[in-house]
Parts: C-alpha cells; sequence; structure tokens
C-alpha cells in the first residue's frame, strides 16, 4: 500500500476516536449509554442494523463463497432480509407495547417479566458469553486483514497479527467504551456508508472493468456460478435456521428496538436494514468474489478479494476500500461489545440506575471484557468456527423460549428452562470435536444449530405437557411482574 492509503485509513481510525470522544461527556445514565436516551431516528438505526449483523464474517465469508460457488451464495444474506421483516411484522409490535408497560432495558428483561429471574439469569449467561465470542472473532477478522494488508511484510515484527489486534482492538475498544450506543450507532452509519463507498462504488466497478463485465464472467466461469438455484438444499436449510432466527433473540438488536423512539420507527429501520442486506449487499459481494475468481483463480477463497483489492486496486481506492472492510468488522465488534457489556452490568450485576455512576462502571465493563475478547481473540484460530459456535448456542439455547414468551403465554419457567438447558447442551455435544456425533447425524450435513433447535422445542413442549397434566390451573402461565 502507498503512504496516501495509510494516510486514509489513519483518518478513518482517528474520526472513529472522534466520535466516541464526542458523545463521551454527554451521558446522562444508564438508559442514555446503552439505548441512546430511547430517542434515534430510523435512518441511523437501519444502516447501524445493517453494519452490525453483515459484519465481518459476512462481508469476507460473502466473497469467500462468491468466488466457491457464484450467484448462489447471496442466498447467506437473504437470511438478513428475511429475519429483519419477520421481526419487524411479529417481534417489534409485542416489544415495544411490553416496553411501555415493563421498562424493558436489555434482551433478558423480556423473559424476567414472563418466567422469572432464573430464566433471565440464564439467558443473559448464553448472551454474554455468545457476544464474548462474537466480539473476538471480529477482532480476530480484523487483525487478520490488517497484518495481510496494512502491515509490510519487510517490517521484523515478530508476530504481525498481535500488532494488529491490539491497534484495531484498542480503536474499537475506546470509541466503544466512551461513546456507549450513540457512539456505536453513529459510526456504524459512518462505517456502512464507507462500506458502500468502498465496495459498491469503487471496488466493484473497478474489478468488473478488469475481468472483462459480464461477458468476462461467462467466459472464466462454469455455467453453475450463474445460478440461484445451484445451492445445496442442506445448505440453505442451515442457513436459514442458524441465522434468521438470531434476529428474535439478538440483544444487540434489543438494544436498537428500544433505542428507537416508537414502533413506526423502529419497523422503518428494519425494513431498511433487510433491503439493504439483500439486495444491496448480498450481490454486490458475491460479484466481487466472482471477479476474485477470475483475476486470482489459485488464491484461498476468502482471502482472494483482500488480496485482490490489495493488488490491483489504484493508490487511493485500496485505502478506501481497505477501511470499508475494516468497517463491516469494527461494526459488529463493537455492537456486540455493547451487548456483552449490558448483559453483566444490567441483567448479571443489575445496576440499572440511571446516573453517572452506572454510567463509569459501565465504561470500565466495556473496557475490562474488550481486553479479554482480545486475549481470546489472541488464542483463537478460526474466525468462522468462533462465529458460528457463538449463533449456534444463541438460537439452540434463547429462541424457543422468546418465541414462548411472546407467542405462547401458558408455557412456564420449567419448561423454559428445559428448552434453554436441551438447546445449549444438544448444540454444545454437536460442535465440539472431543465428542462423538452419530453417523446419521454428521451425514445429513445439517448444521448442530438445527438439531439444537429441535430438541430445544422438544424438550419445551414435553416439559409444557407434564406440567399441563399435573398442574391444579393448567392455563396459566407464570408471569412476574
Amino acid at each position: 500500500m502507498h503512504t496516501i492509503d495509510y494516510l486514509l485509513f489513519l483518518g478513518y481510525l482517528v474520526v472513529l476516536l472522534m466520535v466516541g470522544f464526542h458523545f463521551y461527556r454527554r451521558h446522562s445514565g444508564g438508559e442514555d449509554y446503552y439505548l441512546a436516551g430511547r430517542n434515534l431516528p430510523a435512518r441511523h438505526v437501519g444502516f447501524s442494523i445493517a453494519a452490525t449483523d453483515v459484519g465481518g464474517g459476512f462481508s469476507i465469508g460473502l466473497a469467500g463463497l462468491g468466488f466457491t460457488m457464484g450467484l448462489s451464495a447471496s442466498w447467506l444474506l437473504f437470511t438478513g432480509l428475511l429475519g429483519a421483516w419477520l421481526s419487524a411484522v411479529l417481534l417489534i409490535p409485542k416489544i415495544k407495547q411490553r416496553e411501555r408497560h415493563q421498562s424493558l432495558f436489555t434482551y433478558p428483561d423480556l423473559l424476567r417479566h414472563h418466567f422469572g429471574p432464573r430464566v433471565a439469569m440464564a439467558a443473559a449467561v448464553i448472551s454474554a458469553v455468545g457476544y464474548l465470542g462474537f466480539t473476538a472473532a471480529q477482532l480476530l477478522a480484523g487483525a487478520k486483514l490488517a497484518s495481510a494488508t496494512l502491515i509490510p511484510a519487510s517490517l521484523p515484527l515478530e508476530s504481525p497479527l498481535t500488532l494488529a489486534l491490539w491497534v484495531i482492538g484498542g480503536t474499537t475498544i475506546l470509541y466503544t467504551a466512551f461513546g456507549g450506543l450513540k457512539a456505536v450507532i453513529m459510526t456504524d452509519s459512518i462505517q456502512w456508508l464507507i462500506l458502500l463507498l468502498g465496495l459498491l462504488c469503487l471496488a466493484l466497478p473497478l474489478a468488473w472493468l478488469q475481468v472483462g463485465g459480464w461477458d468476462g464472467l461467462n467466459q472464466s466461469l462454469p455455467p453453475s456460478f450463474f445460478s440461484l438455484g445451484s445451492l445445496g438444499a442442506p445448505t440453505l436449510i442451515n442457513w436459514m435456521v442458524t441465522i434468521t432466527p438470531i434476529w428474535f433473540v439478538a440483544m444487540t438488536l434489543y438494544q436498537r428496538i428500544f433505542a428507537c423512539r416508537d414502533q413506526a420507527t423502529a419497523r422503518r429501520a428494519w425494513f431498511l436494514a433487510g433491503l439493504l442486506e439483500y439486495p444491496v449487499m448480498a450481490f454486490s459481494g458475491v460479484l466481487l468474489g466472482m471477479c476474485a475468481r477470475v483475476l486470482l483463480p489459485e488464491m484461498e477463497a476468502e482471502s482472494a478479494v483482500p488480496a485482490m483489492i490489495r493488488d490491483l486496486l489504484p493508490i487511493g481506492v485500496t485505502g478506501l476500500v481497505v477501511a470499508a472492510y475494516f468497517s463491516a468488522i469494527m461494526s459488529t465488534a463493537d455492537s456486540c461489545l455493547m451487548a456483552c457489556s449490558g448483559n453483566l452490568i444490567n441483567d448479571l450485576i443489575g445496576l440499572k440506575d440511571n446516573d453517572r455512576d452506572t454510567v463509569r462502571y459501565s465504561m470500565l465493563a466495556t473496557l475490562l471484557l474488550g481486553l479479554v475478547a482480545i486475549l481470546l481473540a489472541a488464542k483463537a484460530e478460526s474466525v468462522l468456527s468462533a462465529i458460528l459456535m457463538a449463533y449456534t448456542l444463541m438460537i439452540s439455547g434463547l429462541v424457543m423460549p422468546t418465541l414462548a414468551c411472546l407467542f405462547w403465554p401458558s408455557v412456564q419457567t420449567g419448561a423454559a428452562l428445559a428448552s434453554m438447558l436441551a438447546g445449549s447442551l444438544t448444540a454444545l455435544w454437536l460442535m465440539l470435536p472431543a465428542l462423538p456425533t452419530p453417523t446419521p447425524i454428521r451425514e445429513s450435513g445439517l448444521d448442530a444449530g438445527v438439531f439444537g433447535l429441535a430438541v430445544a422445542a422438544m424438550a419445551m413442549a414435553g416439559t409444557h405437557l407434564i406440567q399441563h397434566c399435573f398442574s391444579n390451573n393448567p392455563t396459566q402461565g407464570e408471569v412476574h411482574e
């Protein structure tokens, strides 16, 4: 990279830090820090949702899938459109109605009011652990990209990856800890615009010209790359079951629902986010991967697009496009860090006072959790496996109790706990390589989350049926106010 590219990227990091410090002195209490005063407009929230959900894992991973399978990889982000619009229609009206009457602050608060403190505590632990893993995975993705594109091989460094991890992780932690959710959402908006400018307006048109346009792709790639129907059924089921339900249990999304000023604002934000993911980001990411397949066919799939950006784009454009990829990564890392901090301070420790002391404790928790995430990232090897394990654990343990809370009110605490325990343990059993997996499950091609969710549903239904048979008053759920 040229000096101009480094200066552009450095300027990008400085802007993020300035946004964080801008909001530092504007926090009036915990609600302002974690929920941005419950008064955000739809545009910024929609940009933030799309930036958070796409993230580094999906932006880089999607290009890698485009490299290996072509247009059918776009179905990966169709799950985002589906999840966002289902949430706008089914979830948001119920959540905003309960928020007014129950003063909801976090996602576990929703479960606490219906099932009681035990279910809420279990949900907070699952959510906090999952988001700490998310944060570490995103920081590792950023460090790998930085060590490959920003740090020259000629520098006498023992571990370029470690240096990159502390630079990227440190910047993300600082603006998140000081700025709170307002800084996260405003920087997410900036990062989403940079992502669109860098990938859709610069990288894709330049790569498109270099491969010779659509005719060049047609001549260089097999016919299956141009079909939306070449994706196998097990893969489509895995994506739909593993990714779409996360929209109903993600702490990052509940924070943004609560941060919207009203129900109409929240629904507009979710509809906007769905469209930004599919078709906008879906096809631009896939087409970049297809161009990289033509220009750098010998490269590893997920490394091909970053290498194409580094080696083939002109001076100045390279810096902007590299910043675009970092935007995708950091916009997810900051949101996951805020979610983890919110679970720790609000749900596990129980600090919900709306004063400056709560802000200080929240900032300290965010800083410490960020440092833990950096240390975890330094020990991790695979970004994708960490992301998928976190997704799988959360949907297996949290989706069924959430759906029951919203749509099946007669389900009691015991059934919810049984569902959380059975789903989480099933997912962990199938994900841990040291434990044996039954041959039919292994050969099915389905992810652990599919089986975890199925077992969770059966555990809830079975326990609810038993409680129904033995209860003196079977029609009433346990509602805790």
